[in-house]
């Protein structure tokens, strides 16, 4: 079994998490290292998705993940195994989210500078996440189709930060009451600007469209 590092994360010592996140941000952008802020509910295949989508640009950008829970190493591993990838575990010490001073403090132990593109993969729920920046260059969010398609209605805040949205798990949209005109009108209530890419992280269906999104927003970032 791979080994996987833990680092055991505090609360930020910073009064103001938005000033440190724009401070992280422009840092980030200075040593070119686009960091993505991956959100959704437990279960919904971040992982998964994060494999699929690593394997495909791992030719073309360094990539490095932090792996953000309450406790357990099992997404870092499972990471480490089937993408060959850089992974750390961050432990966040019974906390729900993560804020800027965490990030800063997982992506210290990476050592992000070595990396062109890292992955956060935030703790799995839909709510605290997005209540707090991380200084993420982007934020995304994934849905899977058994969770319902109202579930930007019921979860506001996420949607209307993620400039990204997966809709995963389309390969079970038989089996579910689930109105992908719906939930795209949802989404757009909630973020006209987002781009939403409908996937199947088990199959992956539409997963170079995905990795064609990185592509053109990061050469964009880098401009």
């Amino acid at each position: 079994m791979s080994e996987v590092r833990t680092i055991l994360l505090n609360r930020s010592a910073y009064a103001d998490n938005d000033q440190e996140a724009d401070a992280l941000r422009e840092y980030l952008k200075d040593h070119q290292t686009f960091l993505v802020n991956v959100m959704s509910s437990p279960g919904s295949g971040k992982t998964t998705t994060l494999t699929k989508l690593i394997n495909i640009l791992k030719s073309e950008f360094k990539i490095g993940v932090m792996e953000a829970d309450i406790d357990s190493d099992v997404d870092a591993i499972s990471i480490a195994k089937n993408t060959g990838v850089s992974s750390i575990q961050l432990h966040t010490n019974g906390m729900c989210h993560l804020d800027a001073g965490m990030t800063k403090t997982g992506l210290d132990g990476i050592n992000f500078h070595d990396y062109d593109l890292i992955f956060l993969e935030n703790v799995g729920n839909l709510v605290c996440p997005a209540e707090f920046d991380t200084g993420a260059s982007m934020d995304m969010v994934i849905l899977s189709v058994p969770e319902g398609d109202d579930k930007p209605i019921k979860y506001p805040l996420v949607f209307e930060k993620s400039k990204l949205v997966l809709i995963n798990k389309i390969d079970a949209l038989p089996y579910f009451d689930f109105d992908m005109g719906k939930v795209t009108k949802n989404i757009r209530y909630r973020n006209k600007n987002s781009t939403i890419i409908p996937i199947s992280a088990k199959t992956g269906e539409n997963m170079e469209k995905v990795a064609d999104y990185f592509r053109k927003i990061i050469a964009e970032w880098r401009k």
